[in-house]
């Protein structure tokens, strides 16, 4: 399923494109901190991972009011990721250009306030936007739009593995047809209806600082943060040494009867499988990192059983900026890319690795030889996905 990256664009609480991100998360920075679009006071998880500084000038004024600030952030990073690749669009067919994104609730911000004018004021009061601005496929929708892609086209809906199985489904569009997929997620639920709806998984951190809010492999685990964002990524059917390749992709559902952990084991050993590579061929594993102790513990004990007890070097960039829903294994690809292309591990920021679970994870920015990347993304349903990426 070779597919090749020639174009990221990021849009994430550490900077607003591919290079800022980078750099920021290289130098140890992190992007969380005291909720600033709504009023969190009522809430008992007050940090979050927020993109700062966001623009919009960069949209047409006409899209503003009939889009949500996830698709908003959707658009930016698309665009970048476009414009980096280099692909000159008038020289390929628009029906060959398609568009796989994934998504986890939709324009969530834009729903709740619409439903707030239903419910306080009336039908009449409802956007007629509302009928797709909250829907799940919005983002394909409207990136498909803006850069005139007529190819095959979708979405994917698995909660936080989504954002590995896009891709993973925008490389096998390329084996079926397609010259160019644009693939990846930009996630975001800021606001009082979507925090309540994390609130309600019992796993949202409930720490006041924005320094112990988020340490997932760490003993003093209490959640996760909140947060928005992610990355979208051009990929051709031609070979283009640009970045790299995506190589192998397992998705696996968890039977309720097995142990913890057992899915996440059978998609990695299916992603190996499909690139056809051993375990020790992976130079870096970029963790799901749930930041619960008991999901930590199962993913831990999945790279044992793959890799053994503190072999391959793991790292948790998202404890930089928080869980962006489906955005946040996209941006872990894209990162992983990076780390591919600057032959550098990227830090776990503000933990201190709990060593009985047997993982060499990494807190500070190494250098260190890679040739192949695994990314690991796992959903609330039970969803598993791992996709390798390499040189």
């Amino acid at each position: 399923m070779t597919a090749h990256i020639t174009g990221i664009g990021v849009v994430s609480p550490l900077g607003l494109s591919r290079e800022e991100h980078w750099k920021a998360l290289l130098d140890g920075c992190s992007g969380l901190g005291p909720t600033r679009s709504f009023d969190s006071t009522r809430y008992d998880n007050p940090i979050s991972g927020e993109v700062p500084h966001f623009s919009q000038e960069e949209l047409p004024s006409r899209l503003l009011p009939a889009t949500d600030r996830m698709t908003q952030m959707s658009l930016v990073a698309a665009a970048g990721a476009f414009d980096d690749s280099g692909i000159d669009r008038d020289q390929v067919d628009p029906l060959d250009i398609g568009v796989m994104t994934a998504s986890t609730a939709g324009g969530y911000a834009f729903g709740q306030k619409e439903l707030q004018n239903l419910w306080s004021k009336g039908p009449k009061y409802v956007s007629t936007h509302q009928s797709y601005a909250w829907f799940y496929a919005v983002n394909t929708g409207q990136i498909s739009i803006r850069h005139g892609c007529q190819g095959h086209s979708g979405v994917i809906v698995a909660d936080d593995a989504g954002g590995l199985d896009a891709i993973a489904t925008a490389a096998r569009r390329l084996a079926r047809g397609n010259r160019v997929m644009l693939t990846g997620s930009v996630d975001s639920t800021m606001c009082p209806w979507g925090r309540v709806a994390h609130t309600s998984t019992g796993h949202l951190s409930k720490s006041a600082d924005p320094r112990t809010a988020y340490l997932p492999f760490d003993e003093r685990a209490g959640g996760w943060v909140n947060g928005e964002g992610g990355a979208h990524l051009v990929l051709r059917s031609e070979s283009d040494d640009r970045y790299a390749s995506v190589l192998g992709h397992g998705a696996t559902v968890d039977d309720p009867r097995a142990e913890p952990g057992t899915g996440l084991v059978q998609a990695i050993r299916l992603a190996l499988d499909a690139a056809r590579l051993r375990a020790r061929d992976i130079g870096v594993v970029f963790a799901d990192a749930a930041g619960t102790r008991q999901a930590d513990r199962a993913e831990a004990a999945a790279l044992a059983e793959v890799f053994g007890r503190n072999s391959v070097p793991v790292t948790a960039p998202k404890a930089a900026t928080g869980r962006m829903g489906c955005g946040t294994a996209s941006l872990d690809v894209a990162t992983a890319v990076l780390a591919l292309r600057d032959q550098t591990i990227p830090p776990t920021v503000n933990v201190e690795a709990d060593a009985s679970l047997g993982i060499n994870l990494c807190t500070v920015a190494a250098p260190h030889r890679i040739t192949h990347a695994l990314v690991l993304a796992r959903g609330i349903g039970g969803f598993n996905s791992a996709l390798i990426v390499g040189a």
